[in-house]
C-alpha cells in the first residue's frame, strides 16, 4: 500500500521547519496534525477529599513536564509554600531544567536521570530516608510504583491530572492512510470519535511501551514502532518506514 497522507496525533509544530517538513520532502508525503487528546487538571478541592498535603512529603519524582505545571499549580490554588529544602528527582535533563519555570533552580536539591525510570531508581535509592510525592495521570504506568514499592521506598503516588478524549469527529479518517500514536489516551480517543473504526490496510505507530500495549489490545496491528534500539524517536521510525515501503514500490 503506497503511503501518501499521514495522520499525527499531536499538536502542528510551533515552525515549518521541522523533522517532519523534511520527511514530507524526502518523501513526497502529507502530514497532518491532530491532538486527539488534552490535559484536565484535577481541582485543589478533589485533592483535599483524598488528604494529600504536599507539605508531608520532603521530595518530589517528577516523570514529565506536565507533572511539574500541574504540582505547582495546585500548590498555588491551595496556597501552599513549597520550602527550599524540598527535593526534586527528575526522569531525565529536560524535565528538570524545565522546573526553572517555577523555582530557583541552583538553590534547590534536583538529581535527573536518563529517560529511564530505572536510571531514576538508582537515584531514588540515595535518598531513601526521603517521603517522595509521585505526581501522575490517570493513565499511567504501573511499572513506575511497583518499582518503588519494591525499593522499600516511602511514597504516595497521586493523580493531578487526567487525560480526556478531543472531539475530532470532523477528520476523515478514511483519508489518512498511516496514523500515529502517542499515548494510550490517543487510542481511547480514536474509538470514542470513530466507534466503528476498522484498521483494514491502514498502517498504525505507537510511541512508547503502553501505547504499544494499548494499541494491541484494541485489536489494531502495530506496523510502525519507537522507541527502539535503532528507532529512538517517532521521526527516525518513520523514516524507516517510509524508506521501507518506498523500496516496495
Amino acid at each position: 500500500m503506497k503511503v501518501k497522507n499521514i495522520l499525527i496525533s499531536q499538536p502542528t509544530p510551533e515552525t515549518e521547519k521541522n523533522p517532519y517538513s523534511e520527511l514530507a520532502q524526502k518523501y513526497n508525503v502529507h502530514f497532518e496534525f491532530r491532538q486527539f487528546i488534552k490535559i484536565e487538571g484535577v481541582s485543589a478541592k478533589e485533592l483535599r477529599k483524598e488528604r494529600v498535603n504536599f507539605l508531608d512529603f520532603t521530595a518530589v519524582i517528577f516523570t514529565s513536564k506536565t507533572a511539574i505545571d500541574h504540582y505547582f499549580r495546585l500548590c498555588e490554588e491551595m496556597r501552599v509554600t513549597v520550602p527550599e529544602t524540598m527535593r526534586y528527582l527528575c526522569m531525565s535533563e529536560s524535565v528538570a531544567l524545565y522546573l526553572q519555570k517555577y523555582i530557583v533552580y541552583r538553590k534547590r536539591k534536583i538529581a535527573f536521570g536518563n529517560g529511564k525510570f530505572d536510571d531514576l531508581i538508582k537515584l531514588i535509592q540515595k535518598y531513601k530516608t526521603e517521603s517522595f510525592l509521585v505526581p501522575l495521570s490517570d493513565i499511567h504506568n504501573q511499572e513506575i510504583p511497583n518499582k518503588l514499592a519494591k525499593e522499600n521506598v516511602q511514597f504516595r503516588s497521586v493523580v493531578l491530572y487526567r487525560t480526556v478524549s478531543n472531539d475530532v469527529k470532523d477528520i476523515d479518517i478514511s483519508f489518512y492512510d498511516t496514523i500515529v500514536f502517542f499515548s494510550p489516551g490517543g487510542i481511547k480517543s480514536l474509538f470514542e470519535n470513530f466507534p466503528g473504526f476498522v484498521q483494514g490496510e491502514k498502517y498504525i505507530g505507537g510511541f512508547g511501551s503502553t501505547t504499544h500495549a494499548a494499541i494491541k489490545e484494541a485489536g489494531l496491528r502495530l506496523d510502525i514502532m519507537a522507541p527502539r534500539p535503532e528507532a529512538p524517536s517517532m521521526i527516525m521510525a518513520l523514516d524507516q518506514f517510509l524508506s521501507e515501503v518506498k523500496k516496495k514500490k
